[in-house]
């Protein structure tokens, strides 16, 4: 059994329904998050934390690529295509969080000479296929 079809599964035993209180977008957020670290592992990446809480915001995932760059990484994961793609939810409000995060993160890690970026992951999860995933690299600034 293949890592999707494991991650789908678990999903499906552990998935809440809105009867019983629960946030079935929030466990597809975190499949996402599944998918995107294996992906970005296949991609070259060393996956360093995940969901990274710096304040009131929080970093998917925390990364570095083989150039040693720091990657700041948001994963939007969507259930269908609806012709709006995940990546377009990392508007600039989202971007000022991530950018405040990661100066946050930079600070404590005093790696205030580091070079960094911001990554996007959107992915596109539809019943019946394999996950459409794109990586965006240097997303924004």
């Amino acid at each position: 059994m293949g890592l999707i079809q494991k991650l789908r599964n678990a999903l499906n035993r552990g998935a809440s329904s809105p009867e019983s209180g629960g946030d079935d977008r929030h466990s597809l957020g975190k499949l996402g998050e599944a998918l995107a670290a294996s992906h970005l592992k296949r991609q070259g990446y060393t996956i360093l934390d995940r969901n990274l809480r710096m304040g009131r915001n929080e970093i998917d995932l925390l990364a570095q690529d083989s150039d040693k760059t720091i990657c700041f990484v948001e994963v939007k994961t969507r259930a269908k295509d609806d012709g709006i793609p995940p990546e377009a939810a990392v508007g600039p409000g989202k971007q000022a969080h991530l950018r405040h995060a990661a100066q946050i993160w930079l600070g404590q890690h005093q790696k205030a000479d580091t070079s960094y970026r911001f990554d996007v992951v959107s992915i596109i999860m539809e019943n019946g296929k394999a996950p459409d995933i794109t990586l965006f690299k240097d997303a924004f600034q």
